[in-house]
């Protein structure tokens, strides 16, 4: 698994003040502080085939099974906000959190799901909060029962593919924990570089760990692997 985001309003410390006159340094009679950046562009998060056992589509209210069963699992509930313990209430209020992600421009949000029952099996996500800087991130997880499958190369590939040839962003970036072998191999076969290790990166649960970075640019190459919208 690839470290997700954090979705958005659950990170510690990000809230503040309303800033003061003199904070600002605005006196009567001087010029005001420039214009805030225009609100982003909500999202349409698209449907997209990964191959032909899986595919990629907008969280639903009937995704909740998926998020019970990942609250199970003992590492995705410490490095994403699936609730853990599991409540109906928290999985709901987690679905409306990726909805949420698409209306406001963060990124985009897709469950993965497998074509032949339609049984949902993790997540990937498209970040873009770094857009403005020309990279993006990307992240995911999957169930106990989906590891080992093909499962999160196709979709990494399919993800990757996509924002790179059709949304053009210049820089693809995954943070992955250095014991996460499965994880790194995967990124390399699908194009990334390892780049560097972050030390004391991110919070995982009550410690902040390592993380590797790895990254594929636009002009790196072809990804091998075409997204193809689902009908």
């Amino acid at each position: 698994m690839a470290a997700p985001e954090p979705d958005p309003g659950r990170a510690p410390g990000t809230g503040s003040a309303p800033r003061t006159t003199a904070e600002t340094g605005n006196t009567p009679g001087s010029a005001p502080d420039p214009a805030p950046d225009p609100a982003p562009e909500p999202l349409t998060v698209p449907s997209m085939s990964a191959g032909p056992d899986f595919v990629l589509r907008p969280w639903e209210m009937s995704d909740l099974p998926l998020v019970r069963e990942a609250s199970l699992d003992p590492y995705i509930p410490l490095i994403t906000t699936i609730p853990a313990p599991y409540s109906e209430a928290a999985a709901e209020a987690f679905v409306r959190r990726q909805w949420e992600r698409a209306a406001t421009g963060a990124g985009y949000p897709f469950a993965i799901v497998r074509s032949r029952d339609r049984r949902p099996v993790g997540a990937i996500g498209l970040w873009l909060r770094e857009l403005p800087e020309g990279r993006a991130s990307l992240g995911y997880w999957l169930t106990d029962l989906a590891r080992g499958q093909g499962v999160a190369r196709a979709a990494l590939r399919t993800v990757t593919g996509w924002a790179l040839r059709d949304l053009g962003v210049p820089r693809l970036q995954l943070y992955i924990e250095p014991w996460n072998t499965a994880s790194a191999r995967i990124a390399e076969d699908i194009g990334f570089r390892r780049e560097g290790l972050l030390r004391g990166w991110q919070q995982v649960g009550d410690e902040r760990r390592d993380m590797a970075v790895y990254a594929l640019l636009n002009n790196d190459g072809p990804v091998d692997g075409r997204a193809v919208a689902a009908h």
